[in-house]
């Protein structure tokens, strides 16, 4: 079926190799290339540069891709629209997600959606905030949920949930025993930081500029988990979603330290191109973690 070769070649340009794309879809090598190669006789042009490193579409092969993923949504369409006159919500969901996100709130989200929706098939992805951004702008995701701050004119922005961040150490640390613990204390100390990119990295360093904190030494770790575990070591302070830390708070291995009264705040947001085709379970889930349906309007690309 031609629309099953065209996934294939989507997967492998999106990839940027035949053997992540034969990965990616459970197939093997030599049946992902036999596809490309029909698909080159038939259109009677070569689709792909091959090197030993990467792939990369032909001028043929860039205009292809981009029909193929019009092609795709229509078909998704029908399908949608003649699953819908069998009260089925059914067709596949890809999800990018950033860690923070992705580890520790998404997962829930995901258990109740799919007890109530079975049929729909749902594949995530998760990274830091920066490459999720990346990915749907490239039509790689049909959305993404981030939680870092993100300014882009081709992607929609929906906050669906508020954050609490908080700071923390081990209880060892000199700050774990103080009542209440000022932003000057947090001078001249050594910092557990995530890596650039990540929303919580960007949000870390929004804090200490406003406040203009001095930072002794810091280590990097590109993950929440990383972070964590140096922290609870004693090797320095650290600064994450309140959500990431529930469990190591309630153990004793970590400790928050009570800075100021004000809770710091930021949102998960979905991103969405704009101007998208949105499938019937794309738009069920949003709804699901928003609790209000899409406005279309907001999706419109300006002119």
């Amino acid at each position: 079926m031609i629309v099953d070769s065209l996934k294939i070649f989507i997967t492998v340009i999106q990839k940027h190799g035949f053997s992540k794309a034969a990965e990616t879809l459970h197939l093997s090598q030599p049946a992902v290339s036999l596809q490309i190669q029909n698909l080159e006789q038939e259109l009677g042009m070569k689709l792909i540069h091959r090197s030993a490193k990467q792939v990369e579409p032909t001028q043929a092969g860039q205009i292809l891709y981009d029909r193929a993923i019009e092609i795709l949504d229509l078909y998704e369409d029908a399908k949608q629209r003649i699953h819908l006159l069998q009260n089925k919500v059914t067709g596949s969901l890809k999800i990018g997600a950033s860690y923070t996100i992705g580890e520790y709130i998404l997962p829930g989200i995901l258990a109740q959606f799919s007890f109530q929706y079975p049929q729909v098939d749902i594949d995530v992805m998760i990274n830091n905030t920066e490459d999720v951004v990346h990915c749907v702008k490239s039509s790689e995701f049909d959305l993404g949920l981030v939680e870092g701050e993100v300014n882009s004119k081709d992607l929609a922005i929906e906050p669906f949930q508020k954050d609490e961040m908080v700071f923390i150490s081990a209880p060892t640390h000199p700050l774990a025993f103080q009542t209440v613990v000022q932003m000057k204390d947090l001078h001249d100390l050594v910092w557990i930081f995530r890596e650039n990119g990540s929303g919580t990295r960007a949000y870390n360093d929004r804090v200490i500029e406003q406040n203009q904190i001095r930072v002794k030494k810091s280590y990097v770790f590109s993950s929440s988990q990383g972070v964590k575990e140096a922290v609870a070591a004693g090797l320095g302070i650290g600064f994450l979603s309140k959500a990431v830390v529930e469990r190591e708070l309630e153990a004793g291995t970590l400790v928050r330290l009570k800075v100021r009264e004000v809770p710091f705040l930021r949102d998960f947001s979905i991103i969405l191109r704009k101007d998208p085709y949105l499938t019937k379970a794309t738009q069920i889930f949003i709804q699901n973690i928003t609790g209000k349906p899409i406005e279309m309007s907001k999706l419109k690309q300006e002119k």
